[in-house]
């Protein structure tokens, strides 16, 4: 099966590709050993998200808390000792 890159590097998929492995919008791309690898990204809805995170019990008031904490700036300098 092939597919043409187009002179403004665009590639049309062929239809039973897309059917295989299901609808998909955006794709992770990679190169690996010469090859163009394409994966399927799916985006997930704001109710996945919080599903996930009712999972672990954080609430939005934990990630408020959490991004504050890391927008804080250091009050001490710490060393790294090896």
């Amino acid at each position: 099966m092939f597919a043409k890159m187009t002179s403004r590097n665009r590639l049309t998929l062929p239809k039973s590709v897309m059917d295989a492995v299901g609808s998909a919008e955006y794709f992770e791309v990679e190169a690996r050993s010469g090859q163009i690898v394409l994966t399927p990204v799916r985006i997930q809805r704001g109710d996945a998200v919080r599903a996930k995170l009712a999972k672990f019990g954080l609430h939005e008031g934990d990630i408020a808390d959490a991004v504050k904490w890391a927008r804080q700036a250091p009050t001490t300098k710490t060393s790294c000792k090896r």
